[in-house]
């Protein structure tokens, strides 16, 4: 009975149908249907960042929320991007052994 009923409608008629009951009940949505909601975007949820490589690149934004607005998502570093702060600050290697590194092709 309930998947004759349901054929009849799409999701979001059902949810509204159901939800209009006093039933609570929401529209279960694909990948691409959650990639384009508007809403998602308005609310911060997907945010459009700008990959250096791949260009404006559209993904989610961390979930949590700080004073009631989600925190603005950047790319991750391009493999390599930190190497002189990794080595320098993080494992106390010189200028000089960095640049004996880069120049023998060890690191980029």
């Amino acid at each position: 009975m309930v998947a004759t009923w349901t054929r009849r409608h799409t999701k979001h008629e059902a949810m509204e149908i159901i939800g209009a009951a006093g039933i609570p009940a929401g529209a279960v949505l694909d990948t691409m249907e959650l990639q384009n909601d508007p809403t998602f975007e308005q609310r911060g949820i997907m945010q459009t960042i700008d990959h250096p490589v791949v260009g404006p690149f559209k993904m989610i934004a961390w979930p949590v929320r700080f004073s009631g607005s989600p925190p603005p998502v950047k790319p991750a570093p391009l493999l390599g991007a930190n190497n002189d702060d990794v080595l320098t600050t993080w494992l106390g290697f010189g200028a000089d052994q960095v640049g004996h590194l880069r120049s023998d092709n060890i690191i980029g």
